[in-house]
């Protein structure tokens, strides 16, 4: 089970249930049933205008958003998802503050419902900043099936993951054969 890094908060039987669809080559399939259609928010302008929508949907009252872009150096499983920043400063008597979300670039190739949950989550931090039951409430409010949409995003990262070790092991057995041919 040490592969399923991404689930192992949750419970056991999910876990052995992640584990079986993994196994029988099966979670892909399952995946792109529940979630056939990807997403056309390639840039970081259109992400922008994505995460300026949600917030403006759910959040108006919170603080504006200045920058939201996609991160080629995110990485999903040492740190998260998306991070949000919240910078303020004192500029003479007046409080000037920065809310930015970075998002990991590998999300351009998810399903929408995937980007949407990450973007969800990381608005949320702009009124709530622990992961606590006001946040979850926040992140259900704006998206009510949250929950499943978290456990459905670390199962395609999960699929991921196996899809892109098993191209390199692959090319690596490729390249040991053509050496010894």
């Amino acid at each position: 089970m040490n592969s399923l890094r991404y689930i192992t908060g949750y419970p056991t039987q999910i876990q052995q249930q992640a584990q079986v669809l993994l196994d029988q080559g099966k979670l892909g399939t399952y995946l792109h049933q529940r979630y056939p259609e990807k997403h056309d928010i390639q840039g970081d302008k259109a992400l922008f205008q994505y995460a300026t929508n949600l917030k403006q949907q759910y959040l108006r009252k919170a603080p504006p958003l200045s920058k939201a872009y996609y991160d080629a150096k995110l990485k999903t499983v040492s740190q998260a998802l998306g991070m949000h920043t919240r910078q303020t400063r004192i500029h003479g008597n007046k409080l000037r503050s920065h809310n930015s979300l970075r998002i990991a670039s590998q999300f351009k190739t998810a399903p929408e419902a995937f980007l949407r949950m990450i973007v969800i989550h990381e608005l949320a931090h702009f009124k709530e900043t622990e992961h606590n039951k006001a946040f979850y409430q926040l992140c259900s409010h704006m998206e009510p099936d949250y929950h499943q949409l978290e456990l459905d995003t670390r199962l395609w990262l999960l699929w991921q993951d196996t899809r892109l070790k098993r191209s390199e092991e692959r090319r690596v057995g490729k390249e040991c054969r053509s050496r010894w041919s």
